[in-house]
């Protein structure tokens, strides 16, 4: 029996750090065993608003797939590869923006919200613009059934599903409309209590030394109303405590939080907790990253057999569009 397939990808735009983990890659390694999954890097996509500075895109590129390896993609079990090495990721963009109104990309949540956050870029492009549409061409060209987001991102699937139709009404049914995978996404805190993000540079990489993620989490900020050890605090107030409820047992999440209240326990010792725990997810993460840096070829192995079967894939698609548009 032929599994439903999944498709999902990551902007080559940084380095991933915890938020990338809990967030997407520890609930991509789930979906592995029950879909035929196909995982990729964006680098296409990274230019729609870096196009100016792309020196970054290879080593971010490089950091993404150790790190979907690492943290327990199996090639053997899904598929992943380079979105720039499947040209027909391209060709398919091409042929969906002869058919896609204007009104429809302009009207996407993200366009000016984007626009309003980046005001220090020059995003009045075309790139910019059919970000959506480039997106929905990296779905379905693999005639993915689901992708996986968190609740408020399926408004933004919501145009992949409107070209989809659109096509298949005006030429014949090819592609299915693609359905959002709800997944739950908890929200991981940064080191300054916003929410875990490379461009707040307040992130703990995944790339991060031991002593690096120790020196990140021991300078955190906790409660302000705690000066001194005997103070009693609020764990709510804390950053460390809202990493404590992603990272920590539910006994330690307890025993945390009794203790600040109490001022039972010093955030020094919170901090230490939250530590071995963050070591505990982070370890064999940093060992398999060892070993990949330190053997390329196979690295570089696995995303080329991989690319090859998507554009396989890729290319079957194709095949069929070509011909309902009328073309050789």
């Amino acid at each position: 029996m032929l599994k439903e397939r999944v498709l999902s990808g990551m902007q080559a735009s940084g380095k991933l750090h915890l938020g990338n983990l809990v967030g997407a890659l520890s609930n991509w390694v789930k979906l592995q065993d029950k879909y035929d999954c196909y995982y990729f890097v964006a680098d296409w996509h990274a230019l729609t608003t870096m196009y100016t500075d792309p020196s970054y895109i290879r080593e971010s590129t490089k950091d993404i797939l150790i790190n979907f390896l690492a943290a327990g993609l199996d090639p053997e079990k899904c598929t992943i590869f380079l979105q720039s090495r499947v040209l027909e990721h391209a060709e398919l963009h091409l042929l969906l923006s002869m058919i896609t109104p204007l009104s429809w990309l302009e009207r996407v949540p993200t366009y000016k919200e984007k626009q309003q956050e980046l005001k220090d870029r020059d995003l009045s492009t075309h790139g910019f613009l059919g970000y959506p549409l480039l997106q929905t061409a990296d779905i379905l060209i693999y005639r993915a059934k689901y992708v996986p987001v968190g609740i408020d991102q399926v408004p933004h699937l919501e145009i992949s599903r409107e070209i989809a139709r659109r096509f298949n009404y005006l030429y014949r049914e090819i592609f299915p409309e693609p359905e959002a995978l709800l997944t739950e996404f908890p929200k991981v805190i940064g080191v300054d209590g916003r929410k875990m993000s490379k461009s707040y540079d307040n992130a703990i990489f995944l790339s991060d030394r031991p002593e690096e993620v120790e020196q990140k989490i021991m300078t955190m900020v906790t409660d302000p109303a705690r000066v001194k050890r005997t103070d009693p605090g609020t764990p709510e107030l804390s950053p460390v405590y809202q990493l404590h409820k992603v990272f920590s047992s539910k006994e330690e999440l307890e025993e945390v939080a009794s203790g600040c209240i109490t001022a039972g326990i010093g955030c020094i010792d919170c901090k230490k907790i939250l530590i071995k725990n963050i070591f505990k997810v982070m370890e064999p993460i940093w060992k398999s990253r060892n070993e990949l840096l330190n053997n390329p070829d196979m690295l570089y192995d696995i995303v080329k057999k991989g690319t090859e079967k998507a554009k396989k894939t890729a290319e079957e698609t194709m095949q069929l569009v070509r011909e309902s548009m009328g073309l050789y």
